[in-house]
């Protein structure tokens, strides 16, 4: 079998391995904020995709989903929210590109890679909230083409060094 059939029957998107690469978890009021918490605390969430080449000659790439959730409450007499709990997560998978173009690679990284993470991602943070003694943190939906487009204007929008003559 020539080299270009064999490429030709690999799919352009091999998912190798997904794995939790981090996960912190913590109630910092614990065992007293249980007994103060009237209701579901107020959760901040941020998201981030962040992609690094593994192999330079091949087109291997780690794709990690970075999620923190913040949950806080208002309790009375106090001018600021009180932190119920901090869920840091990163989860990764290794995908592998085949025949993929350079300028195609972009939005597949960041678009594809992690709608395909964020099923499991998106079950770990809800099962390690839940275990915690707290309501599970659902996520919703992410638009991941809405982020990267973001991501393209801000990088776009950064001025661009100007070099001494």
């Amino acid at each position: 079998m020539s080299e270009q059939a064999t490429a030709q029957a690999q799919p352009p998107l091999v998912v190798n391995i997904q794995y939790t690469k981090d996960l912190s978890f913590e109630v910092p009021g614990a065992p007293a904020i249980f007994t103060t918490l009237r209701s579901a605390p107020h959760v901040n969430i941020n998201l981030d995709v962040q992609v690094r080449r593994i192999e330079e000659a091949h087109t291997v790439f780690e794709v990690t989903l970075a999620v923190r959730a913040e949950g806080t409450t208002q309790t009375e007499g106090q001018d600021k929210p009180t932190v119920v709990f901090i869920a840091d997560l990163a989860y990764a998978g290794v995908f592998t590109l085949n025949g993929v173009p350079e300028n195609q690679q972009e939005p597949i990284l960041l678009v594809e890679c992690p709608r395909l993470l964020f099923p499991f991602a998106r079950n770990i943070l809800a099962d390690v909230t839940r275990d915690g003694g707290l309501p599970p943190v659902m996520l919703g939906p992410i638009d991941f083409v809405g982020l990267w487009q973001q991501r393209r204007a801000q990088a776009a929008a950064m001025p661009t060094p100007v070099a001494n003559a």
